[in-house]
């Protein structure tokens, strides 16, 4: 069974409310990170923080949600801790690509631009698709996962 992390920020705290409560009722293995409140001054990095810690004490068949207003910050700062994969989607085929091409175990949505009806459509399509294990695509994680972190002004990364 897989296990669905999902997390948001005030921007984000009704769909994720939704989400939680649909993903279960669909059989998966759901928890909510937070917030559990509703908190207008609440700050995206730390739920996304939790949610990736969470995620690698058992990473096998776990996958992340994450939610803000235009899911950017959720992705960019899930991004920047090594082995997470985050594709902001905004429809079923990209979302299906990103897990099928790229091996993404992140997701990340935009609230103000998904009605519940489409973040389900998109989360469900993410959640049932595999990673392809093409040569080529193996090939591309491999790279990305020997890419250096800083950039010199050299040239050289």
């Amino acid at each position: 069974m897989t296990k669905v992390l999902i997390a948001s920020d005030h921007a984000g705290f009704e769909l994720k409310k939704f989400l939680v409560q649909a993903l279960t009722t669909a059989g998966y293995q759901t928890y909510d990170l937070g917030p559990f409140n509703y908190n207008e001054d609440d700050d995206y990095p730390l739920f996304v923080k939790t949610t990736v810690a969470k995620f690698f004490t058992d990473p096998t068949n776990t996958t992340g949600i994450l939610i803000c207003r235009n899911g950017v910050g959720v992705c960019a700062i899930a991004n920047k801790y090594k082995g997470v994969r985050c594709a902001l989607s905004w429809n079923p085929v990209h979302a299906e690509s990103a897990k099928n091409d790229d091996n993404a175990n992140f997701l990340a949505l935009g609230a103000d631009y998904l009605d519940p009806a489409q973040a389900y459509a998109i989360c469900q399509r993410f959640l049932q698709t595999s990673f392809s294990a093409s040569a080529r695509h193996i090939r591309r994680l491999v790279q990305y996962a020997n890419l250096g972190s800083t950039y010199d002004n050299s040239g050289h990364l």
